[in-house]
């Protein structure tokens, strides 16, 4: 069986930790077994730089972080990125995006 690998974005995580992206909590909480989900932990740092922090469903954070295999983007990519508000808004505006499909 060939295994499928999953980049998963912080926009992705962003929207799954806001409870809003059925399809991430699914494969989150019934993930296949053919399948591999993976991410940087600077997109885990940018998506959880723009939650409010009482709105965070730690729940769903401790069973991401149970699930998905959370790589250095320091090793694999170069130094991490200081988390801005241009891209705190830009994770913000793709949940609107979202809702105005």
């Amino acid at each position: 069986m060939q295994m499928q690998k999953m980049f998963l974005k912080a926009e992705a995580i962003y929207k799954y930790l806001l409870g809003v992206s059925d399809k991430l909590d699914t494969l989150i909480l019934c993930k296949p077994e053919n399948t591999v989900l993976i991410t940087y932990d600077q997109s885990i740092y940018e998506a959880l730089g723009a939650i409010d922090r009482d709105k965070i469903d730690y729940n769903k954070l401790v069973k991401f972080l149970e699930v998905v295999d959370v790589q250095s983007f320091k090793e694999k990519i170069g130094d991490r990125k200081i988390l801005k508000q241009e891209r705190v808004e830009a994770l913000k505006n793709s949940l609107e995006d979202e809702k105005n499909e």
